[in-house]
């Protein structure tokens, strides 16, 4: 007499996948890579649900929101504006968080230096 007993599942299975063939890494467009990102960023679902949403790891989109923080994966194709305000005394360009002040009367190509600079952060 055995001792296992064999039950019917509780529940049906719900998915199955198979693999066939060598695996493979997936690939995610830049535009694809930033919806997800944004995604994640609302603050509706935790990151982790969102990851297992597009059958992803927690860490792989954690990863991704380091790169669009970095050199940006979400605003590579984007524009993106700094507000610039003109006095009198000076340029100030607030980006970021930071004040970035050009001292009246600069040449074109100072102010120049410094708006391509600021557009590099981006």
């Amino acid at each position: 007499m055995s001792d296992t007993v064999i039950k019917p599942m509780s529940e049906p299975v719900r998915r199955l996948e198979i693999f066939t063939g060598a695996g493979r890494r997936r690939s995610w467009s830049a535009e694809q890579k930033a919806q997800i990102v944004a995604e994640s960023l609302t603050g509706r679902d935790s990151v982790s649900a969102v990851a297992r949403r597009h059958g992803l790891t927690a860490q792989q989109v954690f990863a991704w929101r380091r790169q669009a923080r970095g050199r940006s994966v979400m605003a590579k194709d984007r524009l993106s504006f700094a507000s610039v305000v003109l006095s009198s005394a000076a340029i100030e360009i607030e980006y970021g968080g930071a004040v970035i002040r050009v001292p009246a009367g600069s040449d074109a190509s100072t102010v120049g230096a410094v708006l391509q600079a600021v557009k590099a952060l981006t």
